[in-house]
């Protein structure tokens, strides 16, 4: 029996992606979940019975996930059967992000608990709940992971990145002047040798 790879998509991205590891693994069978979620606690059932249902009769199963697809995968994914991780620009500290935005939106955590929320120049609208949520449900991974991580990263620093790896024991390998989106004809070149070097 072939082995799986599940494939989850980022912010804005598709499940659609998965095919470009079809072309990369002919030997396995490759899936893109297909994702609602919008928030981690949301994730948690949601990722967890997809999981589920693609993966079951499948002996050996990879995970390969994108930037917020990770953080999701971290919170709903750890207590799966799965052979090893590969992680995109992953967030993997989503209380240092908030952080971080708040600084960005020119606003304070203090103001954030009495809106609840706020929507920022960038796009984005802080929520307090999601902030506490975080807070009170930290993260457990177990699983042999690889993280792929450009130095040009706007959202989390390698700091950050490997504290992460640090805690949970995960390899990481930088591309120097990668950006969080690895998207140009250079980068995903060097994200493909990366992960085919790295899958066995």
């Amino acid at each position: 029996m072939k082995d799986l790879i599940i494939y989850i998509h980022g912010k804005g991205g598709s499940s659609q992606e998965a095919e470009h590891y079809k072309i990369l693994f002919p030997n396995c069978d490759v899936t893109g979940l297909d994702y609602k979620a919008c928030t981690p606690r949301d994730a948690e059932k949601e990722f967890s019975d997809c999981f589920d249902s693609v993966s079951f009769g499948y002996e050996k199963i990879y995970l390969i996930a994108n930037s917020i697809g990770a953080y999701f995968a971290l919170h709903s994914l750890g207590n799966k059967h799965i052979e090893k991780a590969f992680f995109i620009s992953p967030i993997v500290n989503m209380e240092k992000l908030i952080a971080d935005m708040l600084v960005w939106a020119n606003t304070t955590e203090e103001e954030l608990e009495i809106k609840k929320e706020i929507s920022t120049p960038f796009g984005e609208t802080l929520s307090w709940r999601y902030l506490s949520w975080v807070r009170n449900n930290p993260i457990v991974w177990n699983i042999p992971t690889e993280i792929l991580y450009g130095s040009r990263d706007n959202l989390q620093s390698v700091e950050t990145i490997n504290n992460f790896a640090d805690r949970y024991g995960a390899n990481v390998s930088v591309m120097e002047n990668g950006e969080h989106w690895f998207h140009t004809d250079e980068q995903m070149e060097f994200l493909d040798e990366w992960i085919i070097q790295r899958f066995l």
